[in-house]
């Protein structure tokens, strides 16, 4: 009981002191409680609009993709009309309904701008029927009840400013239809992003599948007292089989699995930036602690003098710990509820909408939260308690406040020297492998030694490093900082301790920056080498150009040749009988201008010949396969036929890696018609000196189009290098949350030295000291400690870089670059962080009593 009084006197206290250290915990915990929420309530909100939408039994084709797969030609697999009256007749049924659904479509209002979500989510266009009323309900206007009549989602509608009336243009792979929106819809559950548009029945299976007749499922109730189970069973054996059934659990599992896949990313990557903070939170922990301990030295002798035993005075500063852990916990906790309905609102202004009403907080969010919060504060306390455990009771008669380590130990420098050194050569491993798999955990193990090895050898560097920055950045304000020099030096394990947290997140951004430059500088060497086509016409969605846009390129006048890009569905045996699945590239033979491929073997050109194809370099050494074999390609949903392979292409760079050629004529005889794809991306080349006109000329072909964009190479490595510039900028904004945990660990740490110097200040100020001077003092040493960690993060990062661009030019990113404006604006912006972390604690020092400071103990 007394060691539990002793700590809560102690705790309140220091509760000043404790609270930067504590709104550490809270990040971090709110960050990882926030990501639980958000991540269960996208769970459960998916889970109710599955749940919602789905009847007892669905019947789809057997070759149905799933959800979110648009098919290769625009048409999704269908079903025969003749379906329904079919499982009609079967016992236990109630009702039958035929439906329609594509995602191969995109909806252009009259200003012809896609109204199409920005967010990933999909454009749906569905045939109306009663089902429908199970998820939405028509909040303006009525159903579609003819060809030139639709509906639209309420959402939708909102966001484009549409209104009863509005005409919209849909794009399919059937051609392009008008219609006049007649009624709105809400969802009963949110609807989670996406555009749906709804027609009559007629309508959606004439324009989107081509003719009336078809459906893409049909959607089965059963009877009261009719398991979902036995009828399944009961309409399997009326069908036979040719088809996928699945009863609504297992549609909702197969959409939940759909979607397992980019919940997962997003919550791991989140957690894993969380772990971040947590770490660079320990540092803050530790030194808060530390310091703690150094100036209660005094205080800690007389209570062993008294009779304290070294265990109660350890299990005291534990227990100051939890205390620490659990406040700082149950308010992340709260905080990360906050910070989850702030991710939902993020998400909202991005186009997926997430409700309030399905926020989800499982009893393991808290409980995870408090145990990691908790667990991670002790344990980060536990060197200090040691160290206030081994406080003997002499230290009663010496001065409080003394620093117990004024030198980083010779042996903690050489277990320091040996991880970075350990580390070191793990990376250099990595950077020579010859394989990515080994190659990644060596560069794996490489991080983790190394940064052990600079935190550990942190404190020896301080006094080399912190020296070599005085002289550049202090000395020039004369004793003031060459005081603040001294005062940074004057525990080396503490300034270590600060810098290592700031280091930390400061050699991620460098190591990210280091692997984004080169993936950038990598592509576009790659595409000055190989790319020779002028232009390249796509869809930023993934969606295939329908036929109607390739016949206006195709049109485009000051255009030498137009070059099709098509991936086709086949699987591939071998001359040994090895059966692999493959995506043949079918494309125009004009593609061995507009692609520049390196071939071992063989000739590129003669691939495109009747019935002959191409192989990578990778299959031809993995399948024994060489210039003249004959492989059996079986086209999906079409012949099975002979291809002789023709030439090898290297697989080395990016673009195209792997891929296998045949010419288009060859997919279009041995597919039918309807079963051909659409091309991908279509590839042209201006004619000599008409590059520009023909240009805006395919800009103005294209413009009823606005799914599909027309770059040039300049735009090309534009747009590639804002990919990777955005994927970037949102790691480093979850990087931010260590950093300001790294910039509290200064704040907390300068504060704390403030007091543990207060008689010192209060003689300096005594002998002619100015406030500006002392305040100044203070930033000047906040600025070095930040430097120092900058430093260190640098060139951590940079390395850490530069192993990862070696072993990922195994995979085509050949090229090596250092972005130095961005490595030099970060070192610059942390003597701004220092000069930041600094105003408090000098702001607080340069208001102290003279009288009072000198009197202090």
């Amino acid at each position: 009981m007394t060691v539990l009084k002793t700590s809560l006197r102690n705790f309140f206290a220091h509760k000043g002191r404790m609270a930067l250290s504590a709104v550490a915990v809270l990040l971090s915990v709110a960050f990882v409680s926030g990501t639980l929420v958000f991540t269960d309530t996208m769970n459960t909100t998916f889970d109710k609009l599955f749940a919602s939408t789905a009847s007892d039994v669905t019947v789809s084709p057997k070759a149905a993709g799933g959800n979110d797969d648009i098919p290769q030609n625009g048409r999704p697999e269908s079903l025969p009309a003749s379906l329904v009256e079919r499982i009609r007749k079967v016992e236990g049924v109630k009702d039958v309904q035929g439906s329609v659904n594509s995602l191969s479509v995109t909806v252009v209002d009259a200003k012809n701008k896609n109204v199409g979500p920005t967010s990933g989510a999909p454009t749906i266009a569905v045939n109306w029927t009663p089902n429908e009323l199970r998820s939405v309900e028509i909040a303006s206007g009525h159903e579609p009840r003819g060809p030139t009549e639709v509906v639209v989602d309420g959402a939708t509608a909102e966001k484009h400013g549409l209104k009863l009336g509005d005409e919209l243009r849909t794009v399919a792979v059937t051609g392009d239809f008008t219609a006049k929106i007649v009624g709105t819809v809400e969802f009963k559950v949110t609807n989670p992003g996406a555009t749906v548009v709804y027609f009559d029945t007629a309508t959606a299976q004439r324009e989107l599948l081509g003719r009336t007749g078809l459906f893409t499922q049909v959607s089965v109730d059963a009877k009261d007292g009719v398991s979902d189970d036995a009828l399944k069973a009961d309409v399997a054996a009326a069908l036979g089989g040719g088809y996928k059934l699945q009863t609504a659990a297992e549609v909702a599992d197969a959409g939940r699995a759909s979607m397992a896949g980019f919940l997962d990313v997003m919550k791991y990557a989140m957690l894993g930036f969380a772990g971040i903070a947590f770490l660079v939170g320990i540092f803050l922990i530790v030194n808060t602690f530390s310091m703690l301990v150094a100036q209660r030295t005094r205080e800690i002798g007389l209570m062993r003098a008294i009779g304290s035993s070294r265990k109660q005075v350890n299990r005291s500063v534990l227990v100051e710990a939890f205390l620490l852990g659990v406040v700082g916990s149950v308010a992340g906790v709260a905080a990360g509820v906050g910070l989850a309905v702030g991710l939902m609102k993020l998400m909202a202004s991005m186009g997926m909408e997430l409700s309030t009403r399905d926020l989800t907080v499982k009893w393991t969010t808290p409980a995870v939260g408090l145990a990691l919060g908790i667990v991670v504060t002790v344990l980060a306390a536990y060197i200090p308690a040691r160290r206030a455990g081994k406080v003997s009771p002499m230290a009663a008669l010496r001065d409080a406040g003394t620093p117990a380590d004024g030198k980083a130990g010779r042996v903690r420098g050489l277990i320091g020297l040996a991880l970075t050194a350990a580390g070191a050569a793990a990376l250099v491993v990595a950077a020579r492998a010859d394989e990515a798999g080994p190659g990644s955990l060596w560069l794996g193990l490489g991080v983790v030694l190394t940064l052990l090895g600079f935190v550990v050898v942190g404190p020896l560097l301080a006094g080399g490093v912190v020296r070599a920055l005085g002289v550049v950045v202090l000395r020039i304000f004369g004793p003031v900082g060459r005081m603040a020099e001294r005062n940074a030096l004057r525990n080396p394990r503490r300034t270590g301790a600060t810098a290592a947290a700031l280091m930390i997140g400061l050699a991620l951004v460098a190591g990210l920056s280091v692997v984004g430059s080169s993936m950038v500088a990598s592509a576009t060497d790659e595409l000055d080498r190989s790319v020779g086509a002028d232009f390249i016409v796509q869809s930023g969605t993934g969606q295939p150009i329908v036929p109607q846009a390739q016949a206006a390129v195709a049109k485009t006048p000051g255009l030498d040749h137009v070059t099709a890009y098509k991936l086709v569905d086949a699987k591939v045996t071998d001359p040994r009988g090895k059966v692999s699945t493959a995506d043949l590239a079918a494309t125009d033979p004009t593609y061995v201008k507009d692609l520049r491929r390196e071939v071992t073997a063989g000739t590129l050109a003669d691939a495109y010949g009747e019935d002959a194809m191409s192989v990578g370099s990778d299959y031809a050494t993995e399948h024994r396969v060489k210039v003249g074999d004959v492989l059996t390609v079986a086209f999906k949903g079409g012949d099975t036929v002979k291809l002789k392979v023709a030439a090898i292409t290297a697989d080395t760079g990016q673009v195209d890696k792997g891929a296998m050629y045949t010419d288009v004529s060859t997919v279009t005889r041995h597919l039918p018609a309807d079963r051909v794809p659409n091309s991908i991306l279509v590839l042209a080349s201006a004619e000599d000196g008409q590059e520009t006109a023909a240009y805006e000329a395919l800009k103005d072909a294209l413009a009823p189009y606005p799914q599909y964009k027309v770059s040039n190479q300049a735009d090309y490595k534009e747009e590639l290098q804002n990919q990777v510039g955005q994927l970037l900028n949102i790691v480093y904004g979850l990087l931010a949350l260590a950093i300001i945990v790294a910039v509290l660990g200064v704040v907390n740490t300068l504060a704390l030295s403030v007091v543990e110097r207060t008689r010192e200040i209060g003689l300096m100020r005594a002998i002619g000291l100015s406030r500006r001077q002392l305040r100044r003092m203070i930033r000047l040493e906040s600025v070095v400690i930040a430097l120092f960690g900058a430093l260190l993060g640098l060139g951590l990062g940079m390395g850490w870089g530069t192993a990862a661009q070696k072993l990922l030019a195994l995979e085509g990113l050949g090229v090596l670059e250092i972005p130095w404006p961005t490595i030099v604006t970060v070192f610059i912006g942390s003597a701004f962080v220092g000069l930041f972390a600094a105003l408090v604690p000098a702001f607080r020092a340069g208001r102290m009593n003279v009288l009072g400071a000198i009197a202090s103990e």
